[in-house]
């Protein structure tokens, strides 16, 4: 901001730009909740969309169907598995009572006239018979459980190929839906983008500029975040031609105002002294020398030397004596810093 301005049009102009700041923020606050709500105009698409509904839930109720099965043949194999391992372990008990009674006993000649040896050798075989029968009814569950297992898979593989066919035709839909809703969201950014431009163009430096440069703020922000990230990529060749299609519509665009600037900082510099100093702002030409720029080219000048009158380069004036007390002042003040005369090119 330049020295020139009085103290309270800085902090007036500070406050201006907050208030253009704050301005932006709120509307890019509104502008981000609007085009967020853009994906919801058309419907979301789900994969089962496009799958044979009666397939697909023929395949779903297949496979429900196995995963019960499957899990009360999980239920009633615990089952048996338990009572295979207590049989088991009656057996095991059984025989070691009777290998036991047997170690102490002196067997007789003729053991199957012997009542207790018999009614011995009966139980023991009872109850491997019930060890036998609970292997038995283990093995028909495992069968149960194995059969439910693969109608599981098999139903599961069913769903898996009726999602695989139906990949393609998703994707493309999906394309074809990314595009209409960016469609919507360019169709809502693009026009204030170019209200921007108008803006910046014309009313940039206007009475009400804190809103114009809020509005060019929100415009900006919608554009390049709201909008860009929600290109479609094509595998990152839509972004990339859009890349350079901007790179080049921004660098022409550079290259043919860098061409106009100098034209008419040539044409600006072929004239008078007096018409270029009428042409150049007071602020302008200040902050400009403030940097040791020269106002009227903008060529670096060295203000320091105190026997430097006039640019170098453009030939404009930049020093000049007061009518009044003869100090040396700068050419582009309205009083003399000695004596406070009004310069002549001032005076009414």
């Amino acid at each position: 901001m330049s020295k020139a301005l009085r103290l309270s049009e800085k902090w007036f102009q500070r406050g201006l730009w907050l208030v253009a700041f704050l301005f932006a923020g709120f509307l890019i606050g509104f502008g981000g909740k609007v085009v967020d709500n853009m994906n919801l105009v058309e419907r979301p698409l789900q994969l089962d969309q496009f799958i044979d509904a009666r397939q697909l839930s023929a395949a779903q109720g297949s496979l429900e169907t196995a995963k019960q099965k499957a899990e009360e043949a999980q239920a009633a194999l615990d089952q048996a598995q338990q009572k295979h391992k207590v049989a088991q372990a009656n057996t095991r008990a059984a025989r070691e009572t009777f290998d036991n009674w047997l170690a102490t006993r002196r067997v007789t000649a003729r053991p199957e006239q012997d009542p207790e040896l018999i009614e011995r050798t009966r139980q023991l075989d009872m109850l491997k018979a019930e060890e036998r029968k609970a292997l038995a009814a283990m093995e028909v569950q495992e069968q149960r459980r194995l059969d439910a297992t693969q109608a599981r898979s098999a139903a599961s593989d069913r769903i898996f190929r009726l999602q695989e066919a139906a990949q393609e035709p998703f994707r493309k839909a999906s394309q074809q839906r990314e595009l209409r809703v960016f469609g919507y969201r360019l169709a809502l950014t693009l026009p204030l983008l170019l209200i921007a431009g108008w803006l910046w163009k014309t009313k940039r430096k206007g009475t009400w500029w804190p809103f114009v440069w809020g509005f060019i703020f929100f415009a900006l922000f919608a554009f390049f975040v709201e909008l860009v990230p929600y290109l479609p990529s094509y595998g990152g060749y839509v972004r990339y031609l859009v890349g350079i299609l901007l790179t080049v519509v921004a660098g022409r665009q550079a290259i043919v105002s860098l061409q106009r600037y100098l034209e008419r900082q040539k044409a600006a510099e072929a004239l008078p002294d007096t018409q270029r100093r009428e042409s150049l702002g007071y602020d302008t030409a200040l902050a400009r020398m403030e940097k040791s720029v020269c106002p009227g080219c903008e060529r670096h000048v060295d203000l320091k030397d105190p026997t430097l009158d006039y640019c170098p380069h453009c030939g404009i004036g930049l020093f000049n004596r007061c009518t009044a007390c003869n100090a040396r002042k700068n050419a582009f003040t309205r009083f003399c810093y000695s004596c406070g005369t009004q310069a002549a090119a001032n005076r009414a």
